[in-house]
């Protein structure tokens, strides 16, 4: 099981809770046109670990869903 900021570290991105609220509101909102990794600001490695996660079902799946949630929520 892996933690919301487990993800971010897996994406090499900052991971402690400011950063992390900080990402989602620099991306918010993303939008439905958009599966989570077309959005534009992944990098390559980063879209294609989100793809992997949700294509493989992984064990990040979760989290991958959770971060979806988090940039589309109001």
């Amino acid at each position: 099981m892996h933690h919301f900021s487990d993800l971010f570290a897996q994406l090499g991105l900052p991971n402690d809770n400011l950063a992390i609220q900080h990402f989602i509101a620099s991306h918010f909102p993303l939008s439905p046109d958009f599966r989570l990794p077309e959005a534009p600001f992944w990098s390559p490695a980063q879209a294609a670990f989100l793809h992997e996660a949700i294509l493989q079902d992984s064990d990040w799946v979760e989290m991958v869903d959770q971060l979806s949630v988090a940039l589309r929520e109001v």
